[in-house]
């Protein structure tokens, strides 16, 4: 019984775990970090924390240009990385989260325009800052631009913060996916970035919905305790 018990409660933490989701990676920059480059890759989903979606694939690199008082500057390339079974998708966002909370942004090239602290679609809730191919009141979208299949926008922005600061810290990456025809019912989606070379560090921000592995194995001990506890049953019947 005290075997059985563990097991059960074991499961029941990590089955917790499987409804819980994984959290975005952070990248800090200071001063001495001028050139550091870092790369995200996107995934795509749909619906408040949905499954992703097959094909639909995004990703950035952002790079530390200059720091000037309460200013920091970035360059930023953005490509739409999207394959088969989509067939056609435009990227016509990216955001993240910082930490400290800037006081304004501005944007330069294929993403010229700016919104702070606006929803993101799909469950995402809250942004810091997004960068737009169109003049939009939000960062949900609109307008007819963005970056189709195949296609690299790059430009600079900067984030400004109301006092000096030693170091800032980008998290919860996100990029919004319009115009998605190949994959049934759907047309519009988000994706969460992960980064995939340049330093990281653990963050604490915006969950992204991937399950882990803690949950696939909360499922086996879920499993194992029912099994057990039959065993038990057959034994007193």
């Amino acid at each position: 019984m005290r075997l059985s018990r563990s097991i059960a409660s074991l499961a029941a933490i990590a089955s917790f775990a499987l409804a819980g989701t994984a959290f975005a990676d952070s990248m800090t920059f200071g001063s001495t970090d001028i050139s550091k480059s870092v790369t995200l890759n996107y995934n795509g989903y749909s619906g408040s924390g949905g499954s992703s979606i097959s094909g639909l694939t995004g990703s950035t690199t952002f790079t530390l240009t200059g720091v000037s008082n309460n200013t920091y500057t970035f360059d930023y390339s953005v490509s739409n990385t999207s394959s088969a079974p989509v067939t056609g998708s435009r990227i016509s966002s990216f955001a993240f989260n910082t930490d400290p909370t800037i006081a304004s942004a501005t944007s330069t090239g294929a993403f010229s325009q700016t919104t702070l602290n606006s929803n993101y679609p799909n469950g995402i809730g809250n942004v810091d800052v997004c960068f737009k191919d169109a003049t939009t009141g939000s960062c949900a979208g609109g307008g007819s631009g963005g970056l189709t299949l195949g296609q690299t926008g790059t430009g600079s922005f900067s984030l400004s913060f109301s006092s000096p600061v030693s170091a800032v810290t980008l998290s919860d990456f996100f990029v919004r996916y319009q115009s998605i025809t190949g994959v049934p019912g759907i047309s519009s989606a988000s994706g969460a970035g992960t980064i995939s070379s340049g330093s990281t560090t653990s963050s604490g921000g915006t969950s992204v919905p991937e399950p882990g592995m803690l949950g696939l194995f909360g499922m086996g001990l879920a499993g194992m305790a029912l099994a057990r506890r039959r065993q038990v049953q057959q034994r007193r019947a």
